[in-house]
């Protein structure tokens, strides 16, 4: 089964098409860095406009450069939410109009989740018996979100982040050093630049083994009270001492409620890490050292948003619902993760 899908949930574009879920025939993500890093951050607004003006385009050049037309595809996938409203419906209305001009099935995909089945493209193939059940860590801009899966469609929700995500933490103390956007990357390369991050005592964030959650905002007000302290400008030795310290503890909780997790549920077969932040070499360095099931970090290609995750879980849920498109009734796009209804597997309306 050949499934186009259609990323807009924030600041990338992006098409791909992939063969029964694992086999990515094409990919491509246009990315909106330029437009929103003289802010510091997304602008909504901005970042909705430029979808309409590059969709389009997009998948004209996807079926130039494939010879792949609308009536070669079997189904459409799309980003349903969690994300940016305005962003989002540019998506979803592209889809929708796709799908009514050709018949074509559509299916309406959870983005958080996308991103455990974009980490597993990058995998060699493994039968689902020697895969499942695992635990799952998405953890971007956006998403801290720790899962327990037991099929490709199941996501039981272990914990998530109760107030900032790991990813947004990492840009927000990155603007308060001054450093370009996105401060994850930024943080990343100045720690690595001769760091040491036995130099500062960071906080140790929710601590306690019995609360399965991520916190980020008291780290970050930390490091905000640590640099008002700080001369001006930081010199760079301190400045690779600060990046190091808080990468170090900001990653390692990560890690830590992983371990707790693992010990939840013993019968995990691997872990896989999955999200922008799992491109940050040192995280894997952590995991490794705190985690003893198999840890499956993805391709670079498929760390951050694509459209290649969202049609491998679009095959799967489709494949699930005895392929049958989900109602019109069932198309809402949501903007934040609905905690509440998500326990557990999607509703299917």
């Amino acid at each position: 089964m050949l499934v186009l899908g259609i990323e807009s949930s924030c600041d990338e574009t992006a098409v791909a098409l992939v063969r029964d879920g694992r086999e990515v025939v094409y990919s491509k993500v246009s990315s909106q860095i330029a437009q929103h890093a003289p802010f510091g951050g997304v602008i909504p607004e901005i970042a909705a406009r430029e979808h309409l003006r590059v969709i389009a385009p997009m998948f004209a050049q996807m079926r130039a450069e494939t010879g792949f037309g609308p009536r070669d595809i079997d189904l459409v996938a799309v980003t349903q939410g969690p994300g940016l409203v305005g962003a989002l419906l540019v998506g979803v209305s592209f889809a929708k109009g796709l799908s009514l001009a050709t018949g074509v099935p559509l299916q309406p995909v959870d983005h958080v989740h996308a991103h455990v089945h974009g980490a597993l493209l990058g995998m060699p193939a493994i039968a689902d018996r020697d895969l499942y059940p695992m635990l799952s860590l998405v953890v971007s801009g956006g998403h801290t979100n720790l899962y327990f899966n037991r099929s490709p469609v199941e996501f039981e929700l272990l914990a998530h982040s109760i107030d900032d995500a790991c990813g947004e933490c990492f840009d927000k103390v990155g603007k308060l050093l001054g450093l370009p956007f996105p401060g994850g990357p930024q943080i990343e390369k100045r720690a690595a630049d001769g760091g040491n991050s036995s130099v500062i005592q960071m906080p140790r964030m929710v601590g306690a083994r019995a609360r399965m959650e991520f916190s980020y905002s008291g780290l970050k007000t930390f490091v905000a009270n640590l640099i008002a302290k700080e001369s001006r400008p930081i010199p760079p030795e301190r400045l690779a001492d600060i990046c190091a310290a808080f990468q170090d503890e900001a990653l390692d909780q990560l890690a830590r409620k992983l371990s707790a997790a693992l010990a939840m549920r013993p019968e995990t077969k691997r872990i896989v890490i999955a999200g922008g932040v799992a491109a940050n070499r040192r995280f894997r360095d952590i995991v490794a050292a705190r985690c003893s099931a198999p840890v499956h970090f993805p391709d670079l290609a498929y760390c951050s948003d694509n459209a290649a995750m969202i049609a491998a879980l679009g095959h799967h849920e489709f494949e699930a619902r005895g392929r049958k498109s989900s109602p019109p009734e069932s198309w809402d796009v949501y903007s934040r993760y609905p905690f509440e209804l998500h326990r557990g597997r999607l509703p299917s309306a």
